[in-house]
């Protein structure tokens, strides 16, 4: 635990690292915290945090920088949240308008880069998972298996499997064949629960082919029923922090043209209550190592159906776009759930 004093001093260095982008010396943490404080002080107090991992020295300056650890403390202990003025919340309200559904998602999805200057996203409610009409396995290689999904509605969803051995095309007709006889007119979740005891009189080589097409037809159904919206990712150009790395730039679209990582990152959000902020290496994504991605589940009558979020470096305005993802999250409930 931090005293008062290294909170106190903690939490302006990051305020002032947030405002102005620079490391933050002791100097500076003598004029803004308010504390009557000698510069020997101040300086033994952030060889300190800097020693529990809260700050960090850049080589090319005496002053202190947060690391993930502290905007994690500041986030969760020190942070007084600035809540929006009526003016914005009642400008969001009339953008996000009962209306069609997509049209409701993306004016969030607007919406929430309009406001933070960073990218926002939205998760659109799920669409009921689709039941299955038909299974095929098209052998590739030795190792590699195409499965094909076809469902009731007509839709056609491909994954491939990779295998610890070669299957004959007779076992992968016979391994369809099961699957169409005795689980056709079911989606995956009812696949997986039935399928725990088919599996128990099949050939081990067998239950990993099975168990393979059940995993990746359901990450196929799921991620085709996900509608996702994300705009303003060019925002993202403009932050120094970001665009300072290409490379990692580059993976960050590329995150938001799979769309699977983030949007299972944003599903975390629908089993907690309220926002979720996810900092750096948190996010367990790569291309979001020197980003922030702040969150939160919205519902429809009662049911948590879909969640918002902004993307955007660690060092952002948390007291502003915490709010700002809090009320559009509730609008847009309000909204979806309207007659």
């Amino acid at each position: 635990m931090l005293d008062r004093r290294a909170q106190s001093l903690l939490k302006t260095l990051i305020e002032r690292y947030i405002v102005e982008g620079q490391p933050v010396g002791s100097r500076t943490l003598s004029r803004h915290s308010g504390l009557e404080l000698s510069p020997a002080t101040i300086r033994n107090v952030m060889s300190d945090l800097e020693e529990m991992g809260f700050i960090a020295s850049p080589h090319t300056s005496a002053g202190r920088i947060p690391t993930p650890k502290g905007y994690r403390l500041f986030v969760d202990t020190l942070l007084t949240v600035q809540p929006l003025a009526r003016e914005e919340i009642s400008g969001i309200k009339e953008m996000i308008q009962p209306d069609q559904p997509q049209r409701v998602i993306s004016h969030a999805s607007q919406l929430l880069s309009e406001l933070t200057h960073f990218a926002g996203v939205v998760i659109a409610p799920r669409r009921q998972l689709p039941r299955i009409r038909q299974i095929e396995f098209l052998h590739l290689s030795e190792t590699r298996i195409l499965l094909i999904i076809v469902t009731t509605e007509g839709d056609v969803q491909n994954r491939i499997l990779f295998t610890q051995r070669s299957y004959t095309p007779s076992e992968l007709t016979a391994a369809a064949n099961m699957l169409n006889e005795h689980f056709a007119g079911l989606d995956f979740s009812q696949i997986r629960a039935r399928l725990q005891d088919e599996l128990k009189q099949l050939r081990a080589d067998m239950v990993e082919l099975m168990s393979a097409a059940v995993e990746a037809g359901s990450e196929a159904v799921t991620d085709a029923s996900a509608q996702y919206v994300i705009s303003g990712e060019k925002n993202l150009l403009g932050v120094e922090d970001l665009s300072s790395n290409m490379g990692r730039l580059r993976g960050l679209f590329e995150l938001f043209e799979r769309k699977t990582g983030l949007v299972q990152l944003l599903d975390l959000s629908n089993r907690a209550e309220g926002v979720q902020v996810f900092i750096g290496g948190e996010s367990g994504i790569a291309p979001l190592d020197e980003c922030s991605v702040v969150a939160a589940p919205y519902e429809v009558d009662g049911q948590v159906v879909g969640t918002i979020g902004v993307i955007g470096p660690t060092r952002m305005a948390y007291e502003r776009v915490i709010p700002i993802v809090d009320i559009t999250a509730k609008l847009l409930a309000s909204a979806l759930a309207a007659p």
